[in-house]
């Protein structure tokens, strides 16, 4: 994300949701009812089953559903060092600091 920020030359801002507080996310209420109504009665026996049957999700509303089976393996057990840590330019926001949080690029050097 730090590289993402530093790229765009823009903030990126970070809010997460505590633990057990899905029903909050309203995102969620809004998509996955509809992916759930359509797959109902379908058995889930491959990934692309899933794939199929999300990807597959409309309303009358023009809600559109994309997805793509990401097929990249990925290390399990990563650890991020505390060098990474300390090299992001986090500010933390006011209301639940461990939450919430903006990355903000690094200062770009001018060439002249």
């Amino acid at each position: 994300m730090q590289r993402l920020a530093d790229e765009t030359e823009m903030k990126i801002e970070v809010c997460h949701y505590p633990p057990g507080t899905s029903k909050w996310n309203k995102i969620e209420h809004r998509l996955f009812c509809h992916i759930t109504r359509n797959w109902r009665g379908v058995p889930l026996e491959t990934h692309q089953v899933v794939v199929n049957l999300v990807s597959s999700t409309r309303t009358n509303e023009g809600l559109e559903v994309h997805c793509w089976l990401d097929g990249n393996i990925y290390q399990k057990g990563r650890k991020v060092t505390a060098e990474a840590i300390g090299s992001l330019r986090l500010k933390r926001n006011s209301f639940h600091s461990d939450w919430n949080y903006e990355i903000q690029p690094h200062e770009q050097l001018v060439v002249r």
